[in-house]
């Protein structure tokens, strides 16, 4: 079957094909509105509300702490199988209220501007976390499994093309505004595409959903935890997220706040992190069709290891140049290794109790993925007084050193053990889907 199939007997869209094309159609003001709102600009925003390295970290952190009440929304799911409404309705709210996070400074005194952007945001990404399991759950039904990789590497380069424009433009636009009217706009600019992707929301098609075959909470938390290949690779994914998390979310941080670059050069290395992702998108995404996604997402480790390592070239070689570099080598890496998680996911979990396997997925690598920044925030914070190298590229460095060495010795062990169910079955050996 064609990644983008017709009916021949209607010239029609196939259902398939309606769907992949809505996810594509949606996705591109989302990931505009997370690229102005969550990209590199979230931390000069910060700044200029006047946040510490420490409540920075906060915020990198919140998306991932509130992936841990996606098991509200698997549990929600069995009871309201209408996934195309609820996940509109819940990551509608959650667009609209991180818009509104652009009022603080008019809404609330200097001193408590920080603490009401961070209370905005969670309950923000609280709806944002419930509604993804809606959402996961029906683009995995939307997606046929012998496509999976082809399409989400085809709809992640489209969507990041968008996020490296917006992201080109407004990198001009906050260098030469004074910084309360550029943020002025990059908020509207948002708004406005938080209308249209709240519109396609309601494009997507509403799949029948198959129930679990589980009876009470209790049973359906049991499911994932009896598949010991699930396990392991979440228990590593989580370890792999709370180290790196104390590094790669500060990059933007350590180039405004220590480094004192400008926003216009903040935009193109992120610019540069984009194009390398796009790439990357399509690279994983085609290699995907001929290995499993846990051996490709090993190979994915060792680049974000570099990325981190890269930092220590600052000493011995032009900034520019080795930011570059470093950018690079995080597109490569982190894209792919988001993008082979999602798919691992999604197309090795049984179909009727895939709601469960993705809550407690995400729930536990989203606790690792909070505790990680909130660990960074207060080691940037506790080294503020020591050489100026130490916060430039000491802690990257020392993390490369530690996620490399992770990679090699558990990393290796976990993801690439022997799969005896074989190509384009579920890591445990789970039948393929229908």
């Amino acid at each position: 079957m064609g990644l983008f199939h017709r009916s021949r007997s209607s010239g029609k869209p196939s259902s398939y094909r309606s769907g992949m094309n809505a996810a594509i159609f949606e996705g591109i003001p989302a990931i505009i509105i997370f690229q102005l709102l969550g990209g590199p600009f979230v931390t000069g925003y910060l700044l200029y509300l006047g946040a510490s390295s420490f409540q920075v970290g906060i915020v990198l952190a919140i998306p991932s702490m509130a992936n841990m009440l996606q098991i509200v929304g698997a549990l929600l799911i069995q009871r309201y199988s209408n996934r195309k409404l609820l996940f509109s309705l819940l990551c509608g709210t959650h667009r609209i209220l991180w818009v509104l996070t652009g009022v603080v400074p008019l809404w609330f005194p200097k001193e408590y501007g920080v603490t009401a952007y961070i209370v905005v945001c969670i309950v923000a990404f609280m709806g944002q976390a419930v509604g993804s399991v809606f959402w996961t759950s029906l683009i995995a039904d939307m997606v046929p499994a012998k496509v999976r990789g082809r399409y989400f590497g085809i709809r992640n380069t489209i969507l990041w093309a968008g996020g490296c424009i917006a992201i080109l433009v407004f990198g001009q636009v906050l260098d030469r505004l004074p910084e309360p009217r550029g943020f002025h706009i990059l908020y509207m600019v948002a708004a406005v595409c938080a209308v249209l992707d709240i519109y396609f929301f309601f494009r997507y098609p509403n799949r029948p959903f198959e129930k679990s075959g589980q009876q009470g909470t209790a049973a359906m938390l049991k499911v994932p935890f009896r598949h010991t290949p699930f396990v392991k690779s979440m228990l590593f994914i989580s370890l792999w997220l709370f180290v790196q998390g104390i590094s790669v979310p500060f990059f933007n941080y350590v180039m405004l706040d220590v480094m004192k670059l400008s926003y216009n050069w903040i935009a193109i290395a992120t610019m540069t992190q984009n194009v390398a992702m796009m790439i990357g998108y399509s690279m994983w995404g085609n290699l995907n069709a001929r290995f499993s996604s846990k051996t490709l997402l090993f190979w994915t480790l060792p680049v974000i290891a570099a990325a981190c390592m890269g930092w220590g070239l600052l000493p011995v070689l032009p900034d520019i140049p080795v930011l570059l570099l470093i950018h690079m080598l995080v597109g490569a890496g982190v894209g792919g290794f988001n993008q082979l998680m999602f798919i691992f996911v999604v197309g090795d979990t049984p179909k009727a109790e895939r709601p469960m396997f993705i809550a407690v997925f995400y729930a536990l690598t989203g606790f690792a993925g909070f505790l990680g920044p909130l660990c960074g925030g207060a080691v940037y914070r506790i080294v503020a007084d020591l050489p100026v190298w130490v916060q430039m590229f000491g802690i990257s460095l020392g993390i490369g050193v530690v996620l490399l060495t992770v990679a090699v010795l558990i990393g290796s062990k976990v993801l690439l053990e022997p799969n005896r169910a074989g190509r384009g079955k579920g890591a445990a050996g789970w039948r393929r889907e229908a």
